[in-house]
């Protein structure tokens, strides 16, 4: 079955051509670093449980001891986590055997800088002071946290991690495939653009990708950009 014929749940087409340049974006976007224990994990908040149950296989495979979520509400996580992003996650990864001791909430974030100032605070606070720190994020949002992080916490080793799915299989968790390539465009526009707001690191972004990038931006997935 081609991408011609597959439709989100806005009813977008999404073409054979978008689809390639997104999974490029796609891949750009996750770092594939090589995991090994670590001090500790902050679970970032967002739309996605996803990241709360791969928190949760991480914790259960040994790599880290101290588990921190992170993130209040958004526009889009509102309805799904009445609660905050955190607190659900929280719950999802007690559901999956995670101990609740291990497991520290950071309730109030708002954006990506929030969730590792605010995490390190937190941690802080339970007198733990770590060098080495795993992000665990949605696939297409590794990049963007790490930057963050290694600009707004530069003393300790960051690693990123995601569930591993392909590209068809994470639009597919997600059900609508315009939100996912908007995502993977909004994220990348905060890549390009938020070192020169100092909110992260420089980040290289290879031509093909910045090509992609404009492409999808041509062709309408505009609805996460930033405006100003």
């Amino acid at each position: 079955m081609t991408r011609e014929k597959r439709v989100s749940d806005s009813q977008q087409s999404i073409t054979e051509d978008q689809w390639r340049q997104a999974k490029l974006i796609w891949d750009y976007h996750q770092m594939q670093h090589e995991l090994r224990p670590v001090n500790v994990a902050i679970g970032l908040g967002s739309h996605d449980l996803g990241v709360a149950a791969h928190s949760a296989e991480l914790y259960q495979a040994g790599l880290f001891p101290t588990l921190v979520f992170t993130g209040g509400n958004s526009p889009t996580t509102a309805q799904v986590f009445p609660r905050g992003e955190a607190v659900h996650f929280r719950e999802h990864a007690i559901d999956l055997g995670v101990p609740a001791e291990a497991i520290l909430l950071e309730p109030n974030a708002g954006n990506t800088g929030q969730n590792i100032t605010f995490s390190r605070e937190v941690l802080a606070g339970a007198g733990i002071t770590p060098t080495t720190v795993l992000l665990v994020s949605k696939p297409y949002m590794e990049r963007r946290s790490f930057a963050t992080a290694r600009k707004l916490w530069p003393d300790v080793e960051i690693l990123c991690a995601s569930e591993p799915l392909e590209f068809d299989d994470y639009v597919k968790s997600i059900g609508d495939e315009k939100l996912v390539l908007d995502m993977l465009v909004g994220d990348l526009q905060r890549v390009i653009e938020y070192p020169k707001l100092g909110f992260a690191i420089e980040q290289e972004v290879p031509e093909d990708v910045h090509a992609a990038y404009e492409f999808l931006i041509h062709d309408g997935f505009t609805s996460r950009l930033i405006t100003s």
